[in-house]
């Protein structure tokens, strides 16, 4: 009786939350709002679940606690199964230890510890409590993996596009943007070295690329298209213009792209003109408003997660998830948002 009350009131109230189980075959994935950092949840319909990175850890434990109440209250999970970190800069990697003191996570993934980093002095430090966490038994990956997801009756792959600085072979149909590339200076930072993943659940295809910058972008696109054209994209490196080449962008021609961005950081007007040129857009979502540019150069209010700034963010999220026959996704912001329906390409 009271599950139909509950179906009943969300029917009137002109929503409804579905979560990923092995009963409705959906596959679920979370944007997590980190505010400028990254945390994205994905649950596939086996239950199987992987957190990718997981936001700063100095913030008071302000994306500790986003994140944990998404993994166990929204998407009603107990455990992790996996845990990625994409690279290694501290607003990516900085909670996975403190999320393994909570819940149990049984799988550590990374593209390899490096001793030092250039870019943080105190690197070292940082990545003790992660150290700790995996009991140093984190498996490394490389372009070309295939992390190991329980199979199902749709069949569901997650691929390691890129890796290390190292991209998957390019092949495939000829990339008609690659003519569009114009080099950036070399980026030494981790950024470059970047951990990204191409998720494929029947026909649905999903792409993230953590922060990999302009050049190994155009490295993995060029001059083919190995990827082929995708659904859903997570813009990269929070939208910001050292990353989101129009070499990659416009050959995957997502038909919904997520910005996991901050009020102050990412979701550039110039990202943002670049992914408005995309032939098969129909919808942006940004997890925040970015105070820095007029609305009209940033996603439509209704599809942005985040108005306020830091002081006043409520870390609402965003959640895309696709049905068991991977035809068709839908995307909603928060648990109060009315989910719009894409149909897969």
């Amino acid at each position: 009786m009271n599950r139909l009350w509950i179906a009943l009131c969300a029917i009137l109230c002109g929503t409804t939350t579905l979560f990923a189980d092995a009963k409705n075959g959906r596959l679920d994935i979370y944007f997590i709002d980190v505010e400028g950092g990254a945390a994205t949840l994905i649950v596939t319909p086996a239950g199987e679940s992987m957190l990718v990175d997981s936001g700063t850890f100095d913030t008071a434990g302000r994306d500790l606690n986003r994140v944990l109440d998404v993994i166990q209250n929204v998407a009603k999970r107990d455990h992790l199964d996996h845990a990625l970190v994409t690279h290694w800069h501290s607003d990516h990697f900085g909670n996975h230890a403190a999320i393994a003191s909570k819940i149990k996570v049984n799988h550590f993934w990374d593209r390899g510890i490096p001793d030092t980093l250039e870019e943080d002095p105190q690197f070292a430090e940082h990545v003790a409590p992660y150290r700790s966490a995996s009991q140093n038994k984190s498996k490394t990956v490389k372009a070309g993996d295939l992390l190991p997801f329980q199979p199902g009756t749709m069949p569901l792959t997650v691929k390691v596009i890129t890796a290390s600085g190292e991209v998957i072979p390019n092949q495939g149909e000829p990339n008609p943007f690659a003519k569009l590339h114009e080099p950036q200076p070399e980026d030494t930072t981790d950024n470059a070295k970047s951990i990204s993943l191409l998720l494929t659940f029947g026909r649905f295809k999903y792409v993230c690329c953590g922060d990999l910058t302009w050049n190994t972008e155009a490295k993995l696109m060029s001059p083919n298209n190995p990827l082929g054209q995708i659904d859903l994209l997570m813009a990269t490196h929070h939208g910001l213009p050292v990353s989101n080449n129009p070499v990659m962008v416009q050959a995957l021609d997502p038909r919904v792209c997520v910005t996991c961005n901050g009020p102050t950081k990412g979701a550039h007007e110039n990202t943002i003109a670049t992914l408005k040129r995309g032939k098969s857009l129909q919808a942006m979502y940004q997890l925040h408003r970015n105070v820095k540019i007029a609305d009209s150069d940033q996603a439509p209010a209704e599809n942005i997660a985040n108005m306020a700034t830091t002081a006043d963010c409520k870390g609402v999220w965003i959640k895309s998830s696709v049905a068991k026959d991977g035809n068709s996704y839908t995307v909603q912001v928060g648990p109060e948002g009315k989910p719009r329906t894409f149909e897969t390409r």
